[in-house]
């Protein structure tokens, strides 16, 4: 008496590990170029407000790895932090704000402003994708 077979051909199966290529679409894209000028503009500010080499250098290297930290810990798709979707808004928004305010605290108001509106419509639309 032969054993049962499945109906499934294994071979064909993909197995637990396997990775599913993820589309990349202009929101991502547009939400990868918020956040590197974000990290740019906090460089920017170490540079320009502070006297060089040693506090300017301390916040042109600290203020983006800084934030990059805290983006990674509490709001990053992968951060090893479970945060709910209330601590994610308010770490993105205190991030969007220091790069905004950033760029008003060296004298370029409407750069900051604009950053601040262009991150905030892409933030509105991550969370949504995300609350699917």
């Amino acid at each position: 008496m032969s054993a049962p077979q499945s109906p499934v051909d294994w071979s064909e199966t993909p197995g637990p590990h396997a990775v599913r290529p993820r589309r990349t679409g202009a929101w991502d894209v547009l939400r990868a170029v918020v956040c590197a000028f974000g990290l740019f503009s906090l460089g920017y500010w170490g540079y320009l407000a502070w006297p060089f080499p040693l506090p300017a250098l301390f916040f042109i290297v600290g203020a983006p790895l800084f934030a990059a930290v805290v983006w990674f810990f509490f709001r990053s798709p992968r951060s090893p932090v479970e945060t709910d979707i209330v601590g994610k808004t308010i770490v993105e928004v205190a991030l969007v704000v220091a790069a905004g305010a950033a760029w008003v605290s060296i004298g370029h108001p409407v750069v900051g402003l604009v950053f601040i509106v262009v991150a905030a419509v892409s933030g509105v639309v991550q969370f949504r994708r995300e609350a699917r």
